[in-house]
């Protein structure tokens, strides 16, 4: 069943003239190791890559409905990829502690992502699905 789902429209420019901006203090206080790590590498694309993540960031405070409040910190919302190179969410602290408050005992919860860019735009769209534990 769908417990929560969010979306978010993010402006790469805006995301790139934080880059210039603030730098290391931005990137730090919003991704992950793994995000900056994987941007790096795509030093043509690397706002629209962080956009989209920063959108997913946003799509998740949504769909567990706080924003980012009640200790949920974009630091603890990551995108990583699984095997197969879909992506999805990785989280700690607050953002962890949220999901699990909404998962009912002998549930699991699933998050499904979606990320696309078209400059200057990058979107995010986050279902968060709760399956019974087999």
């Amino acid at each position: 069943m769908i417990i929560g789902m969010g979306s978010d429209l993010c402006n790469i420019d805006r995301i790139e003239n934080s880059l210039k901006k603030y730098g290391a203090r931005f990137e730090n206080r919003v991704f992950t190791q793994l995000e900056l790590a994987k941007a790096a590498k795509r030093p043509m694309t690397k706002a629209a890559t962080l956009a989209k993540r920063f959108a997913a960031k946003e799509a998740f405070s949504k769909a567990v409905g706080t924003g980012f409040r009640n200790n949920v910190f974009m630091r603890d919302i990551g995108v990583v990829n699984l095997p197969s190179g879909a992506p999805t969410l990785a989280l700690t602290g607050g953002a962890k502690s949220r999901l699990d408050m909404m998962i009912a005992e002998g549930y699991e919860a699933f998050i499904h992502l979606t990320l696309t860019d078209d400059l200057p735009w990058a979107q995010a769209f986050v279902i968060i699905e709760a399956r019974q534990k087999l």
